[in-house]
């Protein structure tokens, strides 16, 4: 008993003295390193945008980096001409080669000059020196992939893929790259952009703009189209900047243009356009419609008249004299902007407004050609305007597309439906005049944006990419 207690009466003794001990040895050291000289120079941390934006959901631009290029055995065509982003050369969905088309199809025309499997999409084709480029999803491997196709017959030349978890969600790609003579750049369903070598595929930047500028994925994932001008990549993450300006070589960011309103990024794609000798980016953004400086990204004007709830899709149709042509699905129907200038200060006006059973446009932005508007409406008739929103002619309930794409070439509308059904049509003011059908794709959702070059038609529906010869024998 009396060790015991001893052995009490120690132990609380025995932590003061360990306590005072540990409190000596820290005043020490701290007296030592308060009269040391330091060995280098101090700095003051500035938090890096890896600080400031957290990582997404997924890997980030991690995921970029760890990306892989196989090279494979195909060989680029000796054709001409090109198709090299969404819409086309001129950005309206017209084609503007010389080249003989038929404008009538025999049994078993047009004939299929290749096909090759695709991930479930909806992501058209940007074509250029031969190449047909794809921003494809690679199921199994759990991977975004740039593809690079020959033209001639679709073997595949080389791909860059990079690992991101996508799930289905009425398909999953749905953007057309943008390629020049070096450069090609696509933007992934979760909204990863990069910039490749658009002859070898090589790896050149990368950005994740979930994670550096803190866009929100779009309902549906991505389906803005990256646009190349002047040397830039022009992009609209929402988020914290509206719209951005990086340099294609470098992929340093050149301008910003804020978001104070944290508007967020659409399916729209952003259209340059010309207005009291200002070049300027026009984007639907989900809060309203802005044109935006090319020169430094300042905000020339806006609009709130025109957003849509649900999803904006179709992108703006810019036309000349300062309008411009918007139209959407969801019951929005569409309604023409007029541009003027007050004393330097650009505003848009609406001028007219057209009910969805007028005119709208679900998924496919309208086509000007020769001052008439052409466009597939939510019922999914073919639908000519005139330029004051009257309609001139429609396809008829019995001719119906339901929300597949369309574009035209030597005045012929070439114009899908869902489940891969081609029609040709004349372009004209008179009446819906069609030439010739064929059904062309087996599959279903053949929505992806079309694409034409030296008289081949590239389409597709949700796995399956086919080449058609649309040229005159």
């Amino acid at each position: 008993m009396k060790a015991l207690s001893r052995l009490k009466l120690t132990i609380p003794n025995m932590t003061y003295m360990a306590a005072a001990a540990l409190a000596l040895v820290s005043l020490i050291i701290l007296w030592l390193w308060m009269t040391s000289e330091p060995e280098g120079e101090w700095q003051e941390r500035v938090p890096s945008q890896i600080d400031l934006h957290p990582p997404s959901v997924d890997e980030g631009i991690s995921a970029i980096l760890r990306g892989e290029l196989i090279q494979s055995d195909g060989i680029p065509a000796e054709i001409p001409g090109s198709w090299p982003r969404f819409r086309g050369t001129n950005f309206d969905g017209i084609s503007a080669e010389d080249v003989a088309l038929a404008e009538a199809w025999a049994e078993g025309e047009p004939k299929v000059l290749w096909s090759v499997d695709v991930g479930e999409g909806y992501a058209g084709a940007a074509v250029r020196n031969g190449r047909v480029y794809l921003l494809d999803y690679d199921m199994e491997q759990k991977a975004d992939a740039l593809r690079c196709l020959s033209l001639a017959d679709g073997k595949e030349i080389w791909r860059y893929s990079y690992p991101v978890k996508t799930k289905r969600n009425h398909g999953m790609s749905r953007t057309v790259p943008a390629v020049t003579d070096e450069h090609v750049v696509g933007l992934g369903p979760k909204c990863h952009v990069i910039c490749l070598d658009s002859i070898t595929g090589e790896f050149r930047w990368g950005i994740d703009l979930v994670r550096d500028f803190g866009t929100t994925v779009p309902l549906w994932y991505a389906g803005q189209c990256p646009l190349i001008d002047g040397g830039r990549v022009i992009l609209a993450p929402g988020g914290e900047m509206l719209m951005i300006a990086v340099d294609i070589e470098t992929g340093e960011v050149v301008w910003e243009t804020p978001n104070p309103r944290r508007w967020k990024m659409t399916h729209a794609s952003i259209m340059p356009m010309v207005f009291a000798g200002k070049r300027m980016y026009v984007y639907c953004a989900s809060g309203g419609v802005v044109g935006i400086s090319a020169e430094d990204g300042t905000l020339l004007w806006e609009t709130s008249e025109w957003r849509i709830s649900i999803a904006t899709v179709p992108s703006a149709l810019i036309m000349d004299e300062g309008r411009i042509f918007l139209s959407g699905g969801y019951n929005a129907g569409s309604m023409m902007l007029q541009l003027r200038e007050d004393n330097g200060t650009i505003i848009a006006e609406p001028v007219f407004r057209l009910e969805a059973e007028v005119f709208g446009a679900t998924q496919h932005t309208p086509i000007l050609f020769e001052d008439h508007i052409y466009g597939v409406r939510p019922d999914g008739q073919l639908v000519c305007l005139d330029t004051n929103g009257k309609v001139l002619w429609a396809s008829g309930a019995a001719h119906s597309f339901g929300l597949g794409p369309f574009l035209i070439a030597n005045g012929l509308i070439y114009v899908m439906d869902d489940s891969g059904l081609l029609t040709l049509t004349k372009a004209g003011s008179s009446n819906y005049t069609q030439l010739a059908q064929a059904q062309v794709l087996t599959g279903h959702d053949s929505w992806g944006p079309m694409a034409i070059v030296g008289g081949r038609l590239i389409a597709r529906d949700l796995t399956q990419m086919v080449c058609l010869d649309v040229r005159a024998k």
